[in-house]
């Protein structure tokens, strides 16, 4: 019946009967039914008081169990003496599962009777030095509720709760972690000092695990304690729980490097596969996390593309992580997204779409005319709902340059007749009144119209009328002066109490008479004073102040509860107080013979490191798949301490202790013997002086953690071996990687020519899926084909002065590359212009931006004196003019180098006929068109010069037309093979209209700027 949700509380003294009951299964259902209704029947509760508590030393664990929990359930303040007694006796148990109830008691008897707090806090204290992985998630939670202040309780129990989070239940890691979360907050110094210097554009995530530590060794030394907590916890993102996850994550997020940080990312994108309201708690914390450290997200962007099926509240989060991070990259195809949500069912959805369209336009620059003319063709849509949401982020927009743009002003007043939506029609008065100096015709007879409308309109429209009604009469008082009187008589008698208020403000600062005030000679500077343009910012910005993960963080206002996160100190507190408790906990379990007072603790406390160690050196050698197994091998070696722990603890300890002792000495045996073998190796390695540094480092790092629970000869010989395994590990792996590198470049390049074409066909990009359909027709009209001009201008790389007599110039030669189809090819010309030979030429370390790639031309041998050599290097610019940097090196020096490609050379002209022009074209408008009216010189009137202008500035192809005054040109871009059509069209009066069409709308913007004054001057 309880079960059903039906009422049973009517059979409370019949059930109560049987709570003497011999029958075990009966005993158990009797409490099941006592902790539901004890509550409401407390008087008839407290009659079986006495059988509670002979149950609480009956021999079965879960009547004793159960009996607590009956008992801890009757709140009668008489009967809190008789709790504490049974919680004390309880925590003494032998049974975990008993004193796992008992810290659940603990919580219900701080609610009744918060006076008991300093007893169960000794009982807390007690509890927990407990090493059962059972109790520790409840007696931390107890902690968390009575005293979560008293920092010192954890002191000694810090490093094992480390240590058995793996294996403590899932709620139980939640609740530990956010206290650790705390812990660490006021115990260890920050980790983010160094990373202030180091990454700026988080480029410390995609370095190796040995050069962070290496940097981090040189700049800010972690302490062991710090990095026991984000190494045990890592494995813990492989959880099937999203709590756990996300408890992890906020962790990594609060107390980790800033270069470490980076894992959780993987982790919390699994996370959306899960139902929606996990999605939503997720998805915000995201958006707090991409605002500080955008390069964690951006290789997940497709995740968080908007589907159909999610709900409105979890396409705005995704809408909000895209604005996030939207760079120059990446715009274009976010744009393109944005231009499919517009259209979308979901009106709420839209208008928010629209929203970010216009924060994407005041982020970045480039793109701001694109978003701009896109929004002003929405205004043509049909439903009202995304013009008038279109209206206010237009507005807000031309508020950042308003000079430029009179024609849309003026467009948007001729909508003032269809839009009916108050927030839009309030938005055009604003803006027509803002600009009724460049508007001076239009402006004073939508002020007619208005009149007319007036007593119909919305309160916020007729405020807006008045507003433009003073700024007219200010400005243009000839023609609106009865205008403005007429509406000011109509609002003294509105029924709305603000609009009445605002029209007397008005007459009285606007009609000069004899009660004027001395604020009247100021009217103009007060109407039409410069309004900042809006900050159109992220409601996510100032969430960060509030920890990630928690109700607070959600509802962005402080819950009931809520425990800030203390600022990390700025010098860190005595750690010894963690090594001081642990041997004394260790004199009070094992009271018997002096070596079990030492040992045990040790091997508890520095067995899950070495173990770890040792797995993590076996899974590098054995390959090179990489974190899963890496993470696995950590699960299981700290599920493997917990278990050993435990049979220690039962009694089992010294065997288990020499087990261990045989394992470690056989493992380090094997590891001197492999580190001896490969020396040989070693030696003969280039690289080996910058390896074993880093190597070095981070083996001095993992062994100060362990000397603090290891004898010091131990510790010593497990160091050496450690970093003559790593060596010898390090020292071999580059060995085969440049085997590799160089039977690559021992092949015909040839081949790679034929089965790189098809990449950018079936490349995974939007492109594909704008033109899947008719690809098979297109394909055999669009063609790649040759350079019509090559510009023999060369720009310097590298002067003779900087480079010691080592000239370097380099020119773009427009002929597709050898070394892959997605590269421009490059050529070098280098020049010996001492007297004496220049030997090993070559490329040395590159510096390239995310995505970049570049093919190195091989050494050369040695230059002779005067002499001159031509190579070719194939980069990838990946569609954008950033800086490619690298070291052109020498037998004897390195010296820093940059080659930025001007956008033309990022194309490949084709071929089409001005029909598929056309076709493609009417493809590619809106958003996609940028456009520009220039001035020609009469000069450059002729299509030859035309050509020939165009055709220096960038590599396009012309296209044949019909008409003379009509020049049209085409390309692809490089990397990504989209289409950038190019059509220059000459008008009356010297001027020409300039169109680009093209998906990479920035790289059209920035190609428009160059075409512009190139074809402007003479």
């Amino acid at each position: 019946m309880i079960a059903k949700g039906k009422n049973a509380s009517e059979l409370f003294p019949a059930v109560v009967k049987n709570v003497a009951s011999k029958n075990i299964e009966i005993k158990k259902l009797v409490y099941v039914y006592l902790v539901r209704y004890a509550e409401e029947q407390q008087d008839l509760a407290l009659l079986s008081i006495s059988t509670f508590q002979r149950a609480l030393k009956d021999p079965n664990q879960l009547i004793r169990a159960s009996a607590l929990r009956v008992l801890s359930s009757i709140r009668v303040p008489i009967i809190v003496p008789i709790m504490m007694l049974a919680i004390k006796e309880a925590s003494a148990d032998l049974s975990p599962y008993v004193r796992k109830n008992a810290a659940h008691a603990i919580q219900k008897l701080y609610s009744l009777d918060p006076e008991q707090k300093e007893m169960l806090i000794e009982v807390i204290e007690k509890l927990l030095k407990d090493k059962s992985t059972l109790v520790a998630g409840s007696v931390v939670m107890a902690f968390e509720e009575v005293c979560p202040d008293r920092i010192d309780l954890i002191h000694k129990n810090y490093r094992k709760l480390c240590n058995l989070l793996v294996d403590v239940e899932e709620w139980g890691q939640v609740v530990i972690i956010h206290v650790l979360t705390r812990y660490a907050r006021t115990q260890f110094v920050s980790p983010w000092k160094e990373d202030d210097g180091l990454e700026d554009n988080e480029k410390n995530f995609y370095e190796s695990d040995e050069e962070k530590a290496d940097k981090r060794k040189r700049t800010y030394a972690m302490d062991p304690d710090h990095r026991l907590l984000i190494r045990n916890t890592k494995p813990l993102l492989q959880s099937r729980n999203a709590a756990v996850v996300m408890a992890v994550a906020q962790l990594y997020w609060h107390i980790a490097p800033k270069s470490e940080a980076g894992i959780i990312s993987k982790s919390l994108v699994r996370l959306l596969r899960s139902n929606r309201e996990v999605q939503y708690i997720v998805l915000q914390n995201i958006a707090t996390m991409s605002i500080q450290r955008k390069g964690m997200f951006e290789p997940y962007l497709k995740s968080f593309y908007v589907r159909s099926t999610d709900p409105t509240m979890i396409k705005t989060l995704k809408l909000e992580i895209l604005t996030n991070l939207a760079n120059e990259a990446n715009i274009s195809t976010l744009l393109r997204e944005f231009q499919t949500y517009v259209k979308s069912q979901d009106k709420q959805f839209a208008a928010a779409t629209i929203q970010t369209i216009g924060r994407c336009a005041t982020n970045i620059l480039e793109v701001t005319d694109t978003c701009l003319n896109g929004l002003v063709c929405l205004l043509s849509n049909k439903d009202e709902i995304v013009v008038a949401e279109s209206v206010v982020v237009i507005k807000k927009l031309l508020q950042m340059q308003p000079a430029h743009h009179g024609e849309i002003i003026k467009h948007m007043a001729k909508l003032l007749d269809s839009i009916t939506v108050p927030v839009a029609r309030a938005s055009i008065l604003w803006l027509i009144g803002e600009n009724c100096e460049r508007v001076p015709k239009i402006a004073p007879d939508v002020l007619r119209k208005m009149a007319k409308s007036f007593t119909s309109e919305d309160d916020l429209v007729k405020l807006q009328v008045l507003n433009l009604g003073a700024k007219l009469y200010l400005t243009n008082s000839k023609q609106t002066k009865l205008l403005t009187q007429y509406i000011l008589n109509l609002g003294k008698y509105d029924q709305n109490y603000d609009i009445r208020d605002r029209t007397r403000f008005i007459r009285q600062l606007i009609v000069p008479n004899e009660k004027s005030g001395a604020l009247s000679k100021y009217a103009k500077k007060i109407f039409l004073a410069q309004k900042p343009a809006p900050v159109l910012e992220s409601p996510f910005k100032d969430r960060d102040h509030f920890q990630l993960g928690t109700l607070s963080h959600i509802l962005n206002t402080k819950a009931s509860g809520y425990l800030e996160l203390s600022d990390w100190p700025e010098v860190a507190p005595d750690p010894s107080v963690r090594n001081v408790e642990v041997i004394e906990l260790a004199k009070e379990r094992t009271p018997s013979g002096k070596a079990k007072k030492e040992n045990p603790p040790k091997k508890f406390y520095s067995e899950s490191e070495e173990e770890e160690d040792s797995s993590d050196s076996s899974s590098d050698s054995e390959s090179e798949s990489g974190s899963e197994s890496e993470e696995q091998d950590e699960e299981g070696d700290s599920s493997g301490d917990s278990s050993e722990d435990s049979s220690s603890e039962s009694g089992s300890g010294s065997g288990s202790e020499s087990t261990v002792n045989k394992r470690t000495a056989k493992r380090s045996s094997k590891t001197k013997e492999k580190g001896d073998s490969d020396d040989g190796e070693k030696e003969n390695e280039k690289s080996e002086t910058s390896e074993s540094s880093s190597a070095e480092s981070s083996s001095i790092e993992d062994s100060s953690s362990e000397s603090e629970s290891e004898s010091e000869s131990e510790s010593k010989s497990r160091k050496a071996t450690k970093e003559k395994e790593r060596n010898t590990k390090q020292g071999r792996n580059p060995v085969t990687k440049d085997v590799s590198l160089l039977d690559l470049d021992d092949f015909n390049p040839v081949p790679t020519r034929v089965v790189r074409p098809s990449v950018p066909v079936l490349s995974p990009s939007l492109i594909a899926d704008l033109e899947g359909l008719n690809l098979s027709t297109s394909s055999s009209v669009i063609s790649v084909s040759t350079p019509v001009c090559v510009p023999v201008k060369t720009h310097e790389l590298l002067h003779r002065m900087s480079g010691k007599g080592l000239a370097a110039h380099y020119l773009f030669s427009r002929q597709p590359c050898i070394f892959g189809s997605k590269m421009v090819s490059v050529q070098i010309t280098l020049n010996n212009t001492t007297d004496r030979k220049i030997e090993n030429i070559h490329i040395g370390e590159k510096k390239l931006p995310i995505g970049m790639e570049m093919h190195v031309f091989n050494p050369i041998e040695s230059l002779e004196p005067e002499g001159s050599i031509t190579v070719s290097v194939g980069i990838d610019f990946c569609d954008s003019t950033q800086t490619a940097s690298f070291q052109l090196c020498t037998k004897d020096d390195c010296f820093n180098v940059n080659i930025q490609p001007p956008v033309g050379e990022l194309l490949l002209p084709v071929t089409m006929s001005e029909k598929d022009f056309k076709k493609e074209q009417g493809m590619l408008t809106g958003m996609n068109e940028t456009s520009a009216i220039i001035i020609v010189a009469p000069q450059n009137f002729t299509s030859s010069v035309i050509l020939q202008k165009v055709v220096n500035v960038a590599n396009v192809g012309a296209v044949p037309s019909g008409q003379d005054n009509i020049h049209r040109f085409a390309a692809k871009t490089v990397h990504s093979g989209s289409l950038m059509l190019v059509t220059v069209e000459l008008k009356e009066g010297s001027t020409a209209q300039l169109i680009i069409n093209t998906e990479r709308t920035v790289i059209g913007s920035v190609l428009l700027r160059e075409l512009k004054p190139v074809l402007s001057q003479g």
